[in-house]
């Protein structure tokens, strides 16, 4: 009598675990790096008010300020800036403000590039030339350029929480939604001319069945990798708008950004830790959604995975591509 195998939960899916083993070493370590900063952000986000000692606008405790520049100490262990914030509160508050651009970009960029991309895939004709030229266009505009322009445009010169991120967030988008749409759009022209597709026509299902039902399931499969990569892009532009002075202000939100800008006159006094705790939350958190996307973009591909420095056998020997004939 056959035994019954009880398979252990696992955290990963099996086909990234066994792509993972034919990995090479440095993919690995790129993945597991990106990995741990990226979760390490978005946890600090999730309980940013549990971790930060005090408020991002607060200036006093106890009916006490806090003081300007304050050495870092007990109480502010990172100290405080020109205008009174604790710097570690700051800090902390600012990954749930980068952690809600990268979600408004991709509400607002993945949705439309995907609907777009489908339609003018499947459908073709004039639709599709039309599409395919607006976002040849959309590439002319440079996306800071765009973010500050909208920044002025939706917050009426008011930095508020909702106008900051509305304007990051529709710049990132516009300059997104070009690329979700060419990559769904090549998907669903290939996956179209699918025997199973063309097995749904001949039996009577409608077309926006076949679209959204058979087609749209098979063409967004790398959506996520591009995603993770685009995450960075997100946060990159927010920090530029904040360092320009087109952010949030500070009572309204935390920004790393704006609070890099605002130290930059006191690096050059020796106040050292307003300037690097921004930074270094900046840097941290592009370089793990970086190194996580390029990571898993090159294990999803069978032609980037390497063993050991060398390419695997399936790659090297083309045997998966029948070119041993005889």
């Amino acid at each position: 009598m056959a035994q019954l195998l009880v398979r252990r939960p696992t955290l990963l899916p099996d086909r990234l675990r066994a792509r993972l083993r034919t990995g090479g070493p440095v993919q690995r370590a790129m993945l597991l790096t990106g990995a741990v900063l990226t979760v390490l952000f978005v946890l600090t986000a999730l309980l940013g008010p549990f971790l930060a000692p005090y408020g991002y606008a607060q200036l006093q405790d106890g009916g006490r300020l806090f003081g300007s520049q304050q050495h870092p100490s007990g109480a502010h262990p990172l100290g405080t800036t020109i205008a009174g914030y604790d710097v570690l509160s700051r800090t902390v508050w600012g990954a749930r403000t980068a952690l809600e651009i990268i979600l408004a970009a991709l509400l607002l960029s993945v949705v439309p590039g995907t609907v777009l991309g489908l339609a003018s895939g499947y459908l073709g004709g004039r639709l599709d030339r039309l599409l395919v030229g607006l976002a040849d266009a959309l590439y002319a505009f440079p996306p800071l350029l765009l973010a500050i322009v909208m920044s002025i445009v939706i917050s009426g010169g008011q930095s508020s929480l909702v106008g900051g991120l509305g304007a990051a967030a529709c710049s990132v988008a516009v300059a997104f939604v070009p690329q979700y749409f060419r990559v769904v759009r090549a998907e669903v022209t290939r996956v179209k001319a699918e025997p199973f597709v063309d097995a749904a026509r001949v039996i009577g299902t409608g077309t926006w069945r076949i679209m959204f039902r058979h087609v749209l399931r098979n063409s967004v499969r790398t959506l996520p990798l591009i995603f993770t990569i685009n995450a960075s892009e997100a946060i990159l532009t927010l920090a530029g708008l904040g360092f320009l002075g087109f952010g949030i202000e500070p009572n309204s939100a935390a920004e790393w950004g704006y609070d890099l800008n605002r130290s930059v006159a006191d690096v050059t006094s020796g106040l050292w830790w307003t300037a690097i705790p921004p930074g270094l939350a900046i840097v941290l958190t592009v370089l793990g959604t970086t190194l996580l996307g390029e990571s898993l973009t090159d294990l999803a591909d069978p032609r980037l995975r390497r063993r050991g420095g060398t390419t695997t056998k399936a790659t090297a020997t083309g045997t998966d591509g029948g070119a041993d004939d005889d």
